[in-house]
């Protein structure tokens, strides 16, 4: 495994990062003020926390029970819609990377699209409108390591919303998926200003993990009293 830049310890939260990509999930969490390191196999030059490019399985076995809490993206094109309709042949890690988180004792989160969810467990599912984004973005969330979450209101989704991938028409909500068109807006509408198109399409919201970090920091208030 390559260490780019050092892993920061801190006597705050510490939340391991996995799959980082450019770091949507992570900015969530750092704007729970948790200190987050990231790993990816990939270079990741845009990822703007501390980063380790290596194995994510790997590295949560060898290293993830030095962590408070553990965040995993595994890849979701196996699942995602537009997988089945390209017929791309993608490594399905999500069984395989459950196993990892709970080898480590240490509480956990996994994240994936709609087309996983019969393999994750009793998933709570987060969406834009539950946070007041312009984007309904629905991403399921798998908790472990004695962490849960409770599944939040799901407003209805009133806006009509924009073909997939396609511009934005005045009143609706955007689909940023694809080889879409409109970045700048997408990075406004996500809270990801620092993304390009590649990053986006696939990114967490930043509200997604920010409220999942405040539940587990009142967990962590609610034990220690």
């Amino acid at each position: 495994m390559t260490h780019t830049t050092p892993i920061r310890r801190s006597p705050g939260l510490r939340v391991l990062d996995t799959y980082c990509c450019q770091g949507g999930g992570g900015k969530g969490y750092s704007d729970a003020d948790a200190q987050v390191t990231g790993i990816d196999k990939d270079p990741q030059p845009r990822y703007p926390f501390a980063f380790i490019q290596g194995d994510a399985i790997a590295y949560i076995r060898e290293h993830g029970a030095e962590f408070d809490f553990i965040h995993a993206s595994p890849p979701c094109q196996h699942d995602s819609d537009c997988q089945r309709i390209q017929g791309r042949d993608h490594p399905d890690l999500i069984a395989p990377t459950r196993d990892a988180l709970n080898s480590t004792g240490r509480p956990w989160v996994m994240e994936n699209v709609r087309g996983a969810l019969s393999k994750l467990r009793q998933p709570v599912m987060l969406c834009g409108a539950m946070f007041g984004l312009e984007t309904y973005r629905h991403r399921y969330f798998e908790t472990g390591g004695g962490f849960t979450l409770h599944q939040p209101h799901h407003p209805q989704h009133a806006v009509p919303q924009a073909k997939m991938g396609r511009p934005v028409p005045p009143g609706h909500y955007g689909q940023y998926v694809g080889n879409f068109s409109g970045v700048q807006q997408a990075r406004d509408v996500m809270g990801v200003p620092w993304m390009n198109r590649d990053g986006i399409r696939e990114c967490i919201p930043p509200a997604y993990t920010q409220w999942i970090a405040t539940a587990f920091q009142a967990t962590r208030l609610q034990v220690a009293a």
